[in-house]
Order: C-alpha cells, then sequence, then structure tokens
C-alpha cells in the first residue's frame, strides 16, 4: 500500500512543498488506514511553514491538522464503532494532507450520513476549537453577548454560528469587505480597522461575558478591557505576529506572562489561552471521550441546519501550495479544504 503525500521539508515559502510517494505498513491492532477525502489549511499550517508553531514537529513532516476520510483496512475485526467502509474524522496535527494515513482506531470519530467529507472537514478542528472554546472554557449562556474577532474566518465563522444556535448575542470584528458576510450569520459586525473598542462599548455599554482572541499582540489589551465584570478572555492564537521575526515560543511564552498578570487583578475577570490538546497526554481516555461527544454534537447540527459549513475554495493535493498561499491571503470566508481525490481548485 502507498500514500501519496505533502511535505514541509523546511521552513519557507508555500511553494517549497514538496509532493512524494512511500509505503505504507499494514495496520496492526488498533490501527485503522483511512483513505483521506478532505483536510483543511489552518492557521497552525501558516505558522509551521515559517518555522514558528510553538510546538510543531522537526522538518521534514507532513502538514495537515486534520481529516476526513473512510476506513479501508482496520488492524483488528474488534474496533468499537468503527467499521470498513465508514467516513470518519480525526485531529491529527500532522499528517492529514496526504490520500491515506495510518491512525489510531481510539482517535477516529465517526461522521454521520448526510454529510460530505468537505462539510464535516470544516468543523473538525475548527469545531471542535469553537465548541470547546465558547462552552467548556468561557462557559457562555443564552442572553450572553460576546465579541469574536475574524468573524469571518474559519474558526471564527464557527464561533459566531455555535454562538447563535445556542441564543447567544455576537459582535463579530472583521474587514470592510467581510461586514456582509458576518451580518448574514446573526453576528453584528464591526470594522477591526477602527476603534473596536470604542464601537463595542457603544453596543454593550456594561462589557460582554467572554472574548474570542485569535490575534494577540498589543490589541490583545483591547480584547481585556471589553470584557463585563466576570467576563472571560479566551486567546487561542498570535495572527498579529504571523509575518514578523522571532520564535514562536517566545510569542506564546509573553502572551502567557500577560494573561497570567491579568488574572492575577481583583476585578473578577478571567483570561485563558486556548490549546485544542490540553489534557491528552495526561488524560487520553478523557481527552478522546470529550472530542467525540464535541463533534457528534457539532456534526449533529450541521446535519439538522442549525449552522452550515462555510467552504471558501477546494484545492487538490497536488496544489497544496496554492491552498497554503490562499488561505494566508487574507480573503478567506470559512475554510480553505484540500481534498485528495478532486483534480483542480473548485
Amino acid at each position: 500500500m502507498q500514500t501519496t503525500e505533502v511535505v514541509l521539508p523546511a521552513a519557507g515559502e508555500p511553494e517549497s512543498l514538496e509532493l512524494r510517494v512511500r509505503d505504507l505498513p499494514r495496520p496492526v491492532p488498533g490501527q485503522a488506514l483511512v483513505r483521506v477525502e478532505a483536510s483543511g489549511v489552518t492557521f497552525a499550517e501558516q505558522q509551521m511553514r515559517r518555522g514558528k508553531y510553538y510546538d510543531m514537529p522537526k522538518f521534514p513532516f507532513v502538514p495537515g491538522y486534520d481529516l476526513v476520510g473512510v476506513v479501508e483496512e482496520l488492524g483488528s475485526p474488534e474496533s468499537g464503532p468503527v467499521a470498513v467502509g465508514q467516513r470518519v474524522a480525526a485531529l491529527t496535527k500532522t499528517g492529514g494532507w496526504a490520500d491515506r494515513a495510518l491512525l489510531d482506531v481510539a482517535d477516529l470519530v465517526p461522521v454521520p450520513e448526510g454529510l460530505t467529507a468537505a462539510e464535516a472537514e470544516t468543523l473538525v478542528t475548527n469545531g471542535a476549537t469553537a465548541w470547546r472554546m465558547l462552552f467548556r472554557t468561557a462557559q457562555v449562556t443564552t442572553g450572553d453577548t460576546v465579541v469574536v474577532h475574524g468573524a469571518n474566518g474559519g474558526v471564527g465563522s464557527v464561533l459566531v454560528q455555535l454562538a447563535r444556535s445556542s441564543g447567544v448575542h455576537v459582535i463579530g470584528t472583521a474587514s470592510a469587505r467581510n461586514q456582509e458576510a458576518v451580518a448574514a450569520m446573526g453576528a453584528t459586525p464591526v470594522d477591526y480597522r477602527g476603534d473596536a473598542l470604542a464601537r463595542v462599548r457603544e453596543l454593550a455599554p456594561r462589557g460582554v461575558a467572554a472574548v474570542f482572541d485569535h490575534v494577540g499582540g498589543k490589541g490583545i489589551e483591547g480584547s481585556w478591557r471589553m470584557l463585563a465584570p466576570g467576563g472571560t478572555l479566551v486567546s487561542y492564537g498570535s495572527a498579529s505576529t504571523r509575518d514578523q521575526a522571532g520564535s514562536g515560543m517566545v510569542t506564546v511564552l509573553k502572551l502567557f506572562a500577560r494573561l497570567a498578570v491579568w488574572n492575577a487583578l481583583p476585578n473578577g475577570r478571567s483570561a485563558h489561552f486556548f490549546n485544542l490538546w490540553a489534557g491528552k497526554a495526561r488524560h487520553p481516555e478523557r481527552y478522546r471521550a470529550e472530542l467525540r461527544e464535541d463533534l457528534t454534537k457539532i456534526f449533529e447540527l450541521l446535519r439538522s441546519g442549525a449552522i452550515e459549513a462555510r467552504i471558501d475554495r477546494v484545492y487538490p493535493l497536488v496544489e497544496a501550495a496554492a491552498a497554503l498561499r490562499h488561505a494566508e491571503s487574507g480573503t478567506v470566508v470559512g475554510k480553505v479544504v484540500i481534498a485528495p481525490g478532486t483534480g483542480q481548485a473548485e
């Protein structure tokens, strides 16, 4: 059995990505061979290709933070709810940009019938991140008002939809050209290039229950000041420093220090840095059970029409460099998907 995969050989431009074919071993007990139907482009790959993702593997490696595919072979007949021919989703951190992958059965989440691979893919990393930040970290409830920065993006658009489906009011920041798309999702759009803090204070004079900030940098202070007493700031990225020189670990450590200082203030507010992988190393069974529970709920919301898959564009595996370049263009609304079985960009 062989796999065709995209390799990131070293830090460099998207065009440095390489395509290779290699042999895959047969799955052993506890493993599954999955034919990949869709993977995605996240901010993680954008940082990894710069060598700035804070816990990235050593070069060379295969990018791909998640995938959706069909089980082709199992290492043992007893594999719980997973069967040959079944569509599944998985968080991988790396390895998703390939047409086949060997994965642990314990990490696979069944995808319900009625969803395409590309639709489900938009909600694996982005959906799990959004759901956990909303309901496990910030613990928002019906009637709350929250701010979502980058509301038109991959995670941002899912945050908006999940919040709105739970009766939460959303103020979404985005560029001027994406205001209409943000409003169409049911959020109140705010131009991030203007005085977003002043506008949020007009809309929510007492502050908001939570702010979800993927930008980091100096602007995170404005996010903190948007909070009401008892509010929660959830930081989950450092997009503002993407093109700056320096180590990704240094950026994260500086952010940790700032959040720690804010948490020590006696004003009832709290600040968190969200890590999607937190808890897996210490409590792998609980982590997998929670992830399966969260993704199952999200997939059901998608199937019922309560939320929708926002696919910006689909690229074939051989055009992974173009997909990554497009994801970094600042024009994306939703998720950029890589589909190994397609022949051209859609």
